[in-house]
């Protein structure tokens, strides 16, 4: 891929700074990245996803407000990353996603309601895992890389071809299970993929108190796995990356760890008070190198993007925000019953004993209705 790259333990190593192929601003950056640059056809269908998904946050965010979900984890500067990392996988292949991750479902093709149950407080998950090749999005930090590094292997051994690429932030490769993961999976030349957004804080914690290391991206080398840093916020340099790395997975090379660095532009959570532990003009820094911004930016230089398509993307994000709107305004249908389901494979007496009560209880209310 490269000739920078040394045999032996070097080749590991990811690039000293983050590979990227646009300035702040989406021009041209100097140098030649070791990666091939995506095709206008492939950047073109980013920068529709990546525009659509911010709306699609913007409109998450206001439901929260507005009650209709009971929590919501902005991505909003982090669409590089998402969007990215679905367009780089192919039909059948596995994406296990954080709680922090609706967007890159939204660009996956579940429908916005579906997204949203969790977050809402509906069911664990609301959309159909198999059908979408899409696990559960994940809440606790780094339990689901042990997941995607388990499946990855299972393809391997059916011969499927098929890979898996694992989301986490930088706080969860603090986590035991993290490093699990990546030592299975390099034992064992799972073909996953580990994506580490780094959106600099882990809640408050901010990186340096995280981690010594020079970047998170060095973490896979004491494992034996190929590692990279990106900058999350170029689109063009995320897209080539991810590529690089899912085909490194799919053609035998085992596992490989991506870092992203990006930024959370919204606070953790709607729960959460950023200004407390970082300063305003840090975010102001990271809006000049706006994802979304860079790309139509480098899109208009080389011709591939006219006003016209923009007004005309706008107004499908548009169209999509309503969508998002109607379908949560609309209460819920609940199946209270449905919290047994999927506990156990057998149910256990004291389920079961549950189980029957609240039927009870809820043929009571019904009979007074």
């Amino acid at each position: 891929m490269s000739d920078r790259r040394r045999e032996g333990p070097g080749a590991l190593l990811p690039s000293e700074r983050p590979v990227r192929f646009l300035t702040d601003g989406g021009a041209p950056a100097r140098g030649r990245p070791a990666y091939p640059e995506p095709s206008p056809e492939l950047l073109r269908r980013a920068y529709r996803h990546m525009v659509v998904g911010r709306r699609f946050d913007t409109q998450a965010t206001a439901l929260t407000k507005q009650g209709r979900l009971a929590v919501y984890p902005s991505s909003k500067g982090q669409e590089a990353c998402q969007v990215g990392a679905v367009l780089a996988l192919e039909e059948g292949d596995w994406l296990f996603p954080t709680y922090r991750d609706s967007v890159a479902l939204v660009t996956k093709g579940i429908e916005p309601v579906e997204v949203l149950s969790l977050l809402r407080g509906d069911a664990h998950c609301g959309y159909d895992p198999y059908r979408h090749q899409v696990a559960p999005q994940c809440t606790p930090l780094a339990t689901q890389t042990i997941h995607a590094a388990g499946l990855a292997y299972a393809e391997l051994r059916k011969g499927t071809g098929r890979i898996a690429l694992v989301c986490v932030g930088d706080g969860a490769t603090s986590e035991g299970d993290f490093h699990e993961a990546l030592n299975f999976a390099a034992v064992f030349k799972a073909p996953v993929v580990f994506l580490v957004q780094n959106n600099q804080y882990a809640i408050s914690v901010p990186l340096e108190r995280q981690t010594a290391a020079p970047a998170l991206a060095y973490k896979g080398v004491g494992y034996g796995v190929r590692s990279e840093q990106v900058d999350g916020n170029d689109a063009v340099a995320v897209l080539a990356v991810l590529s690089a790395a899912a085909e490194h997975a799919r053609s035998g090379g085992g596992p490989f760890l991506v870092e992203a660095h990006t930024y959370r532009m919204e606070p953790h959570t709607n729960a959460d008070d950023a200004t407390r532990y970082r300063e305003e003009k840090e975010a102001e820094r990271w809006r000049r190198r706006d994802p979304v911004a860079r790309l139509e930016a480098y899109l208009r230089r080389r011709g591939h993007l006219a006003d016209e398509d923009v007004t005309a993307i706008n107004a499908e994000a548009e169209e999509f925000a309503a969508r998002v709107r109607a379908e949560l305004n609309a209460d819920p249908r609940l199946a209270p019953l449905g919290l047994f389901d999927h506990v156990y494979g057998t149910p256990t007496p004291q389920l079961a004993e549950q189980r029957e009560v609240l039927e009870a209880e809820l043929q009571a209310e019904e009979a007074l209705r």
